[in-house]
């Protein structure tokens, strides 16, 4: 997909189109998922900080990522990608691979590029929004098909064709092959793909590693045998938090890091699985990343063994000039737990819900502060569906419009407006599938529905 994020905010919003919009994290220390093409002619692009965004484009619309929405669009792409094969291999919301010969859709070059138009025509027509296709014999040369066929193109690479279209290409264009890495081979002579094959593989080893060497010459050489993978298994889970401020206290440290590791364990018990290594994530005031772990004799989703080990973790670590992020997550992955087996040996059922229960009885206990999050969507009793434009000193402005509808006039409330509530995302094909935020009430055609507004953006 084509700058998914902003495309797909462009989209729902009319006065929008044809502008410069960034999604991302909004607070100091933001940084940009998503630029569209109009941003990106300012120099803005994905992971840089939303800071140096903001100076290289003042002008542009800074909003926040609405997640669910995306999710409910890829949704729409992968069941297009799927009806063409039973192999599908997402890598993310808007990318995966798919094996087009294993489910029949092409059999050749020019089978191939039909099905590929075909697939572009039908993503415009369910979702509104332009996807690039790229075709080739290998994964590695698919996904660079698809980065030259990027916005709304097509590209195939015929067979026989692969190792004259790569050779006069940057180093850069091969998966792995980040900013260090180009660096250490530009410095040794070797800038191109072509000379990547001509210096041989035991030079290459020599410069970058064994591992990394003999991957960098077989890609050189367009070898890429990698199957597509339908499902791929999860090996983590985990939950991280960026810091506007630095937190010096350690106390407060120790408070983020129980509170880290309770929403990884509901996040693990949500996906039904328990693990056995626990992972402690942080990154300091000189932007160092330290990782920490635990392996436990089995696995378990027990909040207070978490909690522990976490915690464990956390004293070996200096935290004292200050830390800006801390993660906790879950590793070595099974469907069951330690606990589970002792209890079936035992004839028992061993059920230990009391914590989690505890923790998510008092968070929706706790009073809900009404936050309006930057392009997320509202409705007001009096002028309909909106979405928020800013906020801040106690007032909220919104857009009033919707994705069929023309530019929308803007107006400001208070922030303690009753007659404002956040709502569910409008399709942006009219007669699509609707997106409900978690937590909301669905509105409806006799008035708008009411609940907790959606959480804050920006955490993973």
């Amino acid at each position: 997909m084509d700058a998914f994020y902003a495309s797909a905010e462009q989209a729902s919003k009319p006065s929008l189109r044809g502008k410069a919009v960034i999604v991302g994290g909004l607070g100091p220390r933001g940084v940009v998922a998503t630029a569209s093409y109009e941003a990106r002619g300012f120099g803005v692009h994905s992971a840089m900080p939303m800071a140096q965004a903001r100076r290289l484009a003042p002008n542009a619309a800074y909003l926040v990522p609405r997640f669910e929405f995306y999710r409910a669009i890829s949704e729409q792409v992968m069941g297009l990608l799927r009806a063409l094969s039973p192999l599908v291999e997402p890598l993310s919301l808007d990318e995966a691979f798919v094996d087009l010969e294993a489910g029949g859709a092409a059999w050749d070059a020019e089978s191939a590029r039909l099905t590929g138009t075909k697939l572009r025509a039908d993503i415009r027509a369910v979702t509104g929004l332009t996807g690039s296709v790229g075709l080739a014999a290998s994964k590695m040369l698919a996904k660079i098909a698809s980065e030259e066929a990027k916005p709304d193109g097509l590209v195939l690479i015929a067979p026989g064709t692969e190792r004259a279209l790569l050779g006069p290409k940057s180093v850069r264009i091969l998966p792995g092959v980040g900013p260090a890495t180009g660096d250490h081979l530009r410095r040794a002579g070797i800038t191109t793909v072509e000379e990547i094959a001509e210096a041989g593989e035991d030079e290459l080893v020599r410069l970058v590693g064994k591992a990394h060497g003999h991957g960098l010459y077989a890609m050189a050489l367009a070898h890429d045998d990698r199957p597509v993978v339908a499902e791929r298994d999860t090996k983590s889970v985990s939950v991280e938090d960026t810091y506007d401020v630095d937190i010096h206290d350690r106390v407060r440290v120790r408070m983020e890091v129980q509170r880290l590791a309770d929403r990884c364990v509901r996040r693990l018990r949500g996906a039904g699985l328990s693990g056995r290594t626990i992972v402690l994530k942080v990154r300091r005031f000189d932007f160092s990343t330290l990782t920490r772990s635990e392996t436990l004799r089995g696995p378990t989703d027990d909040p207070a063994v978490v909690r522990e080990a976490a915690a464990r973790l956390l004293d070996a670590v200096d935290t004292t000039g200050g830390v800006r992020l801390l993660g906790v997550g879950v590793s070595g992955l099974a469907d069951y737990t330690q606990e589970d087996l002792f209890a079936q040996a035992a004839g028992e059922t061993h059920l230990d819900e009391e914590d989690t229960a505890e923790e998510l009885a008092r968070e929706e206990a706790a009073p809900v502060e009404r936050h309006w999050p930057a392009g997320h969507d509202v409705r007001h009793a009096e002028f309909g569906h909106g979405w928020v434009q800013g906020s801040g000193l106690g007032r909220v402005t919104v857009r009033f419009e919707t994705p069929d509808s023309a530019p929308g006039r803007v107006r400001t409330f208070r922030t303690e407006d009753q007659a404002l509530q956040p709502a569910d995302p409008l399709p942006l094909i009219p007669g699509g599938p609707s997106v409900v935020t978690p937590g909301l009430v669905r509105e409806t055609a006799h008035g708008s529905g009411t609940g907790r507004p959606p959480e804050a953006a920006g955490r993973t």
